[in-house]
């Protein structure tokens, strides 16, 4: 016990220490005695915390509040007096301290890894102080719209959905639709993120390449509004190959984990289509780049448009309800005109429900080719979102990009004999 206890006053004096240090380097210029706190009155403080917390433990909280009630007093009405004679309006000195002395406490009776962890959130707020400023004049209201209506619609409409099937073969599930609206809206916001941050190029590849791994039909389909608002065809291009790559990568990944009977035949082709995609999409954003295009184009003006959101994850969602009367209604006999079907909307879907049945004894070659057809559906659909949305060039030059991915996984797979 003594020894653990020695260690929970250790953390607590290093949490002092480290919001110390970051709070005394803002203020280094400033001369000794001439500042309220720093890296040793925040050391003491943690201290003080882990003591206040200990004698808490020992005698009761009445000890606890005979120690924190004068501290918190005493810092306040010497922070107050600095900050008169600086006409300084600040308050977040206050609630570091503060803060660190509660961190000190919760070291003593709390996990240690959390009051670490937040120990090191709140540094990283103090430390990028200029950096949170700069960032929030640039914001617009249109993004903070958008990211506070993204918010909603994850923390406090999802959460009231039912999560379970309605109609014929539990076809509609309001739950997953709007879990599926949610992932559109939230992949193009990311986009627009990524765009502002690192540029058209960078920011282009970077977005589409994390948004894949949620879905690449959202993907494509935000580059092809982005087309629409600021042409740049071949960027664009390239950064729908590259989440069309994302995606033959994930069908490998769900087929390895949830049934690896399907991945000596899945792959191959997968492989080979995402080398050439990825091969495709760095050509593609380098040549684009190199003609000083890279940055061509004014950022969209509002990171998503809900009503086109709504309607395109509805009709997906349209497509996925009809999957699942098909599949319902025809068993294993249905199982690759659903993987048409559904691949329109979601090759996930597919691809964990013909892992799971090949679990229960559909045969492995039969399962390869419903997961290959559901990925040939789902690039189809993308090309076609790509021409109407975003514009024939650029539906053109995906689906040329495509069909070369599409030819390099067909030969891989004639030319291992996996037919």
């Amino acid at each position: 016990m003594p020894l653990e206890l020695f260690q929970r006053l250790g953390l607590a004096l290093a949490v002092g220490l480290l919001i110390g240090v970051e709070r005394g380097w803002h203020a280094r210029d400033v001369p000794e005695g001439g500042r309220t706190a720093g890296v040793r009155t925040y050391a003491l403080s943690g201290l003080l915390g882990g003591v206040a917390g200990v004698l808490g433990q020992t005698l009761g909280g009445w000890a606890f509040a005979s120690v924190a009630l004068p501290f918190a007093t005493a810092f306040i009405l010497f922070k107050h007096r600095e900050q008169m004679a600086g006409k300084d309006y600040s308050v977040t000195a206050v609630v570091a301290a503060l803060l660190v002395f509660a961190l000190g406490a919760w070291a003593i009776v709390g996990d240690g890894r959390v009051v670490a962890a937040v120990a090191v959130v709140a540094v990283g707020l103090l430390a990028f102080k200029e950096a949170l400023h700069r960032w929030l004049e640039r914001l617009t209201w249109p993004e903070l719209r958008s990211a506070l209506i993204l918010l909603a619609m994850s923390l406090v409409a999802l959460p009231l959905l039912p999560n379970q099937g309605y109609g014929p073969h539990g076809a509609f599930n309001p739950y997953e639709l709007w879990l599926l609206t949610i992932a559109m809206a939230g992949v193009s916001f990311a986009g627009y993120v990524a765009i502002r941050v690192f540029g058209a190029s960078r920011g282009l590849l970077l977005a589409s390449v994390a948004g894949a791994m949620v879905s690449s039909t959202a993907v494509t389909f935000h580059l092809a509004r982005r087309e629409k608002a600021a042409p740049n065809t071949l960027a664009h291009a390239g950064a729908a190959l590259a989440a069309g790559a994302v995606m033959a990568a994930r069908l490998c990944v769900i087929a390895a984990i949830l049934s690896p009977v399907l991945l000596p035949r899945l792959l191959p082709p997968l492989a080979a289509f995402a080398i050439v995609s990825a091969a495709l999409a760095l050509a593609a954003i380098w040549r684009a780049a190199r003609n000083g295009k890279g940055e061509a184009g004014s950022p969209m003006k509002s990171p998503f448009d809900l009503d086109v959101v709504f309607k395109f994850a509805l009709a997906l969602g349209l497509v996925m309800a009809a999957a699942r009367v098909l599949a319902g209604t025809w068993g294993a006999a249905g199982l690759l005109p659903f993987s048409a079907l559904a691949g329109l909307a979601d090759v996930d879907a597919v691809a964990l429900t013909t892992a799971r049945m090949t679990t229960q004894g559909l045969d492995p070659r039969l399962g390869a080719w419903a997961i290959l057809l559901a990925a040939g559906a789902d690039s189809g659909s993308k090309a076609v979102i790509a021409a109407v949305v975003g514009g024939p060039r650029l539906g053109a030059l995906f689906a040329a990009g495509t069909l070369l991915a599409a030819a390099g996984g067909a030969a891989a797979y004639w030319a291992l004999g996996l037919w």
